[in-house]
């Protein structure tokens, strides 16, 4: 079962902020082309407010069918158009990624990657990331920085394989979460806001490389 034009989509949206990825946002899909399905922008039932989406953002969605059965399916944000009405253009599933079960969460695994942070022209510091995901990351870093949330930053982050190769991602991020430690550290979680969709395929690579690792010990 492929979605249609005018159905509707129901989904959550990847974030480092666990109290963000509950929140359920739905869209109707009014345009369905090769290059993706194209839906209107996430609505959220809760409070009738528009959610912004960002260039990359993986989505786990699922739509009715006519019998009220749930068929979901991952997707992820591809582009946006603006011809008098805002769209957001996102990948189409195959048919054999489409299920009745549900996928729990998204695909984030622990990680200490090095992570280099660009907060303007005149501050930069290196760390290391706490947990990475297709969506975004949490990285953890010195108490005296300066985060808050909403803050834009670029990040460079090296990406080590089972082969032995060792790939770069860059992306640019906006922090949605500051929380300071007890040992005097803060944890910041970041979702991305402009990534290439190879650097974002780097770091999926990398979280099905570490899931098989936890399932096989």
């Amino acid at each position: 079962m492929l979605p249609k034009i005018n159905q509707m989509l129901y989904y959550q949206i990847a974030s480092s902020d666990a109290d963000e990825t509950k929140i359920e946002y739905k869209s109707r899909i009014a345009d369905i082309k090769e290059d993706g399905y194209y839906i209107e922008y996430p609505l959220n039932e809760q409070t009738g407010r528009l959610k912004r989406l960002f260039l990359g953002e993986e989505l786990s969605m699922y739509m009715l069918s006519e019998d009220g059965v749930k068929h979901y399916f991952d997707s992820h944000v591809l582009g946006f158009i603006d011809d008098g009405v805002r769209l957001v253009r996102i990948r189409i599933p195959s048919p054999d990624q489409i299920t009745k079960v549900q996928r729990r969460s998204f695909l984030r695994v622990p990680a200490e990657l090095e992570l280099a942070v660009k907060l303007n022209k005149h501050s930069s510091f290196v760390c290391k990331t706490d947990d990475v995901g297709g969506g975004g990351i949490s990285f953890l870093c010195d108490g005296s920085t300066d985060l808050k949330r909403e803050q834009a930053i670029e990040s460079w982050m090296l990406i080590p394989y089972k082969n032995g190769t060792i790939e770069h991602a860059g992306f640019a991020g906006e922090v949605v979460r500051v929380v300071q430690l007890d040992t005097g550290r803060k944890q910041v979680m970041l979702k991305f806001t402009k990534i290439t969709d190879l650097d974002r395929q780097k770091i999926i690579r990398y979280c099905f490389e570490r899931q098989l690792d936890f399932r096989n010990r």
